[in-house]
């Protein structure tokens, strides 16, 4: 009942994420996101100066392989040395890696050309869905995930929570301020990061309460036993 319950829950945050990112795909490849493109893009660089800038250029940077890889490599290394959690730990690879290759594999899929509205800074590749997103989205959703049991304070989890949203939405905003990125791109980067986050963290939860129940079943048989 218990592993039901958690597949369960973690399955239909999986599907509303899914459904997100299939309506955004769709809208996509039909050339229907012009408009609104074109009016949140005038909206966010309408705001330009120095400081936005160089703010958005930190934040891209964050969002960057690079600095990326660095904040797993640490983190891993805390799962494994401090914390002693394996199976955490194959959880953030398997969220990580597996949002990469979604990616990798949906920008060849859909080809979708840069905008070339108002470029900040140059980038290569294709633009749908945006891999600084995605990444944030995995990165800094499954972190939060991970420490999120671990603090038993309101006040640490308010915490937790606001600087998961505001670096990924951050990281978001920036693709779109520098001009590499459309708003649609970077929405459907958060929904397809975000059903592969559900779906994975499902698993892991109805697999890990599982292990649990088969663990106290054989204590149980082993004192009744005795």
């Amino acid at each position: 009942m218990l592993y039901y319950h958690y597949w369960s829950r973690g399955f239909r945050r999986f599907l509303w994420f899914l459904l997100g990112f299939s309506v955004i795909a769709t809208l996509v490849f039909l050339n229907k996101t012009a408009s609104f493109d074109t009016y949140i893009i005038h909206i966010v660089q309408s705001a330009e100066s120095p400081a936005l800038t160089s703010l958005a250029k930190g934040l891209s940077l964050v969002g960057s392989s690079s600095l990326a890889i660095g904040i797993s490599l640490l983190t891993m290394a805390l799962l494994f040395f401090l914390l002693k959690h394996r199976l955490e730990l194959i959880l953030f690879l398997w969220v990580a890696l597996g949002s990469q290759l979604l990616n990798t594999m949906m920008k060849l899929w859909f080809h979708r050309e840069r905008p070339n509205i108002h470029r900040l800074i140059e980038q290569a590749g294709y633009s749908f869905p945006s891999g600084h997103s995605m990444a944030a989205f995995s990165l800094y959703g499954v972190i939060a995930y991970l420490l999120w049991r671990h603090l038993r304070r309101h006040r640490e989890r308010f915490l937790l929570i606001l600087f998961t949203v505001l670096m990924t939405g951050g990281i978001g905003w920036s693709r779109i301020y520098l001009g590499v990125h459309y708003p649609s791109d970077v929405i459907g980067g958060y929904s397809a990061s975000g059903a592969w986050l559900m779906l994975s963290i499902a698993i892991f939860e109805a697999y890990r309460n599982s292990r649990q129940r088969k663990s106290a079943g054989a204590i149980n048989q082993a004192d009744t036993r005795r």
